[in-house]
């Protein structure tokens, strides 16, 4: 075989041998359970990568600048359980502040995603003011966050949150019925977020300055780009999408306490990877992601659905990220 022709089929291994393991995954899920391929199905696969791709267009962000964030899956739970606690039904035995009346909805997500935002602005400054790398940051403010949501969901009771208010419930869990299929609410705030992080990366300069800087910032930065203002912002950003999807999440699944939201930042992060957003900085697309969090969440649900035990799960979900980061790093070798 011709060096060409061995450069070609090393290309070719790089680029699909990933989608080549989730695909046989895929077969084996249908295999042992043929019913798993139904509309009901393909609807909650949807729903439930709905929340995902919000939060992982908050750290693909991250990812595109060569930096990263640990603490996601905290803020998540943070934002739930603040969520949770404001948005319960007044006549709700169990509600946490009894004296309180439901708070209306618009202002619930302008709380949380304000807090979102200042916990993604500290992240941003641990990082660039204090020069921190990301994953030591990120992990740091991952344990104070994580602290804080105990504290608070100890304070207000130690019990899962649950009982919410009508509204909250129909804004998360209603849906369209198209002919059968299930249309949820979440899905269709999914894609204006979708839609926002395209117009945002595609056709904006801060978006053009993401690139730039994960490309290579030094460059970046003698080019005239304001390396540090830059950062702070997409770490904002991440902080307020994280928030969001937090307050999706409790009103999704009905209660929330302060361990939801664990180890979502992994998956978040290997769905970006998998959809293609490198590490290497600079590389990386909207609907990459958002392909990646379907990926990753189908095979999440297909192996809870044939009944895989919980820790092969971790096994083979840990695998799929070593191997996606790897193939990953093969790519970019060269750039390096």
């Amino acid at each position: 075989m011709s060096s060409a022709s061995s450069s070609k089929a090393m290309n070719f291994v790089k680029d699909y041998a990933l989608y080549f393991v989730l695909l046989v995954l895929l077969a084996v899920i249908v295999s042992k359970d043929t019913s798993f391929l139904s509309l009901t199905n393909f609807s909650n696969i949807l729903t439930q990568s709905s929340v995902r791709i919000i939060i992982a267009l908050g750290v693909a962000g991250l990812i595109v600048t060569q930096g990263t964030d640990l603490s996601v899956g905290r803020q998540v739970g943070l934002a739930a359980v603040i969520s949770a606690t404001l948005l319960q039904a007044v006549g709700n035995a169990n509600k946490v502040f009894p004296d309180l009346d439901v708070v209306p909805i618009p202002l619930v997500i302008l709380l949380v995603c304000a807090i979102g935002a200042v916990l993604g602005l500290i992240n941003g400054i641990i990082v660039t003011v204090m020069n921190v790398t990301p994953f030591i940051a990120t992990l740091g403010t991952m344990l104070v966050i994580y602290g804080i949501n105990s504290l608070y969901y100890d304070h207000v009771g130690s019990a899962p949150i649950s009982g919410f208010d009508s509204a909250y419930s129909a804004f998360t869990q209603g849906f369209l019925d198209l002919g059968g299929f299930r249309l949820s609410y979440i899905t269709i705030y999914a894609l204006i977020a979708v839609v926002l992080v395209w117009v945002v990366w595609n056709k904006t300069r801060f978006g053009k300055n993401l690139f730039a800087i994960g490309g290579n910032p030094e460059a970046a930065r003698v080019s005239g780009v304001n390396v540090t203002k830059n950062l702070l912002g997409i770490y904002t950003l991440s902080g307020i999408f994280y928030a969001f999807g937090g307050f999706l999440e409790a009103g999704r699944i009905g209660s929330a306490t302060n361990n939801l939201g664990f180890m979502y930042e992994l998956d978040a992060i290997a769905a970006c990877v998998i959809g293609g957003v490198s590490f290497s900085g600079g590389v990386g697309t909207v609907i990459g992601v958002v392909i990646g969090v379907i990926i990753f969440t189908l095979i999440n649900y297909g192996l809870s659905y044939i009944g895989v035990n919980p820790y092969w799960q971790y096994i083979i979900k840990g695998g799929i990220i070593v191997l996606a980061v790897a193939i990953d790093s093969l790519k970019h070798a060269k750039k390096k």
